[in-house]
C-alpha cells in the first residue's frame, strides 16, 4: 500500500492539514511507503507581490487558522518582502529527497515552520539552504541540485503527475493498493474524516481481494 501526497509546501491549507496527517501516519502499517509529489502553486518570479494579493492571502491564512486550529505568524507580512513564487520550495522539498529520500518531510515542515511560523521566506533561497542546514543536508550540494536539470525534471514530472491524479487543489491525498488508485480527499478535510475514509479504503480493498 501507498499513500500520493500531493502539495505544495507554501499552500496554507497544506499546513492546516498537517495536524491530520500526522494523525493518519501513526495508524498506517509499518510497510506503507509515502510518496509525496510537489505539485507547484505559483512558478518563479522576483517581482514583489501586489497588495491585493497581500489582502487576499492574509484572508487565507485567517481562514485557514479559524477552520483548522493551525496557527500562522502574521509578522510575515511586514517582516518580509512577499513575492507569489513557491516553486522555489517546490525544488527544495526534491533536492532534499536526492540526498535522502527521508529528507522530504523533514524538509516540507522545516519550510512551514519557517514560513508560518518564524516569518521567513521561502521564496528565497536562503531560507531554504537554512532549512536545509537544520535537517542535517549537505547545503553545497543542495544549492547545486536546486538549480539542475534533474531536479527541473522531476519538478515537471510531479506537476504532470498532479494533474494525472486529477488534482486541482491542494492538499491532496491519494490511497494505491492492488493497482487501484482511491482519492482520501481532494482539498482540506478534518482528522476524523480523513481517518474515516483511509479505514473505508482500506475495508474496500480487502473486501475486492476476498472477492478475487
Amino acid at each position: 500500500m501507498k499513500l500520493i501526497y500531493v502539495l505544495d509546501p507554501m499552500c496554507s491549507w497544506c499546513w492546516g492539514f498537517q495536524a491530520g496527517f500526522d494523525a493518519l501516519l501513526e495508524t498506517l502499517p509499518a510497510d506503507t511507503s509515502i510518496e509525496y509529489v510537489m505539485g507547484g502553486l505559483a512558478p518563479d518570479s522576483e517581482q514583489p507581490m501586489p497588495e491585493a494579493m497581500q489582502h487576499h492571502l492574509q484572508d487565507a491564512w485567517r481562514a485557514v487558522a479559524q477552520r483548522t486550529g493551525a496557527s500562522f505568524n502574521h509578522a510575515f507580512w511586514t517582516e518580509c518582502s512577499p513575492r507569489r513564487s513557491t516553486y522555489p520550495a517546490c525544488r527544495a522539498v526534491i533536492a532534499a529527497g536526492l540526498q535522502d529520500e527521508a529528507s522530504k518531510p523533514k524538509m516540507i515542515n522545516g519550510i512551514q515552520q519557517a514560513y508560518y511560523q518564524y516569518a521567513q521566506n521561502p521564496a528565497d533561497v536562503s531560507t531554504l539552504a537554512n532549512v536545509a542546514a537544520s535537517i542535517g543536508l549537505n547545503v553545497d550540494r543542495f544549492k547545486t541540485d536546486m538549480e539542475s536539470a534533474q531536479v527541473e525534471t522531476l519538478f515537471a514530472k510531479d506537476r504532470h503527475k498532479s494533474q494525472v491524479l486529477g488534482v486541482q487543489g491542494f492538499p491532496s491525498l491519494l490511497m494505491e493498493a492492488n493497482n487501484q488508485t482511491m482519492a482520501l480527499t481532494y482539498g482540506w478535510c478534518d482528522k476524523q474524516t480523513l481517518l474515516m475514509r483511509f479505514d473505508q479504503a482500506v475495508f474496500a480493498t480487502v473486501s475486492r481481494q476476498a472477492v478475487d
